[in-house]
């Protein structure tokens, strides 16, 4: 079993949270009463929204890390699995997300959540190349 789905198999037992179809199609998706909240799109990597607040506020600290991508614009940031360490990880960013999507008022019926990182960083990529 790859880090992703380990820690996937852990977070399906949080009451917070209900596994459900990713917006962006691709993978297995967490998510919250209020947003989804975490597309697990490999056995190696999740995309967790994090919210632009809570990003901001631990961005130091995320820069920092070696299992973090930061995408310019998103509210997602994408953590890359490949030890426990990294899984202990996710879960804290996990709490974290929670707390700020339960804090933020709720959305309106029929607003999307912003995208995750698995287009965005593909577009990135290719833009760069250009």
């Amino acid at each position: 079993m790859t880090a992703a789905w380990h820690a996937l198999d852990r977070l399906v037992s949080w009451p917070d949270l209900a596994e459900a179809q990713p917006s962006c199609g691709i993978g297995r998706a967490l998510r919250s009463t209020r947003a989804e909240i975490a597309h697990f799109h490999s056995g190696h990597s999740v995309d967790l929204h994090l919210t632009a607040g809570t990003i901001r506020r631990f961005e130091h600290d995320l820069r920092h890390s070696t299992a973090i991508r930061l995408v310019p614009g998103s509210h997602w940031v994408t953590v890359r699995l490949e030890c426990e360490a990294d899984v202990n990880l996710l879960m804290t960013l996990m709490s974290a997300a929670l707390q700020a999507h339960l804090a933020r008022p709720e959305t309106a019926a029929g607003v999307p959540s912003p995208r995750c990182n698995d287009r965005r960083e593909a577009a990135l990529s290719h833009r760069a190349r250009l």
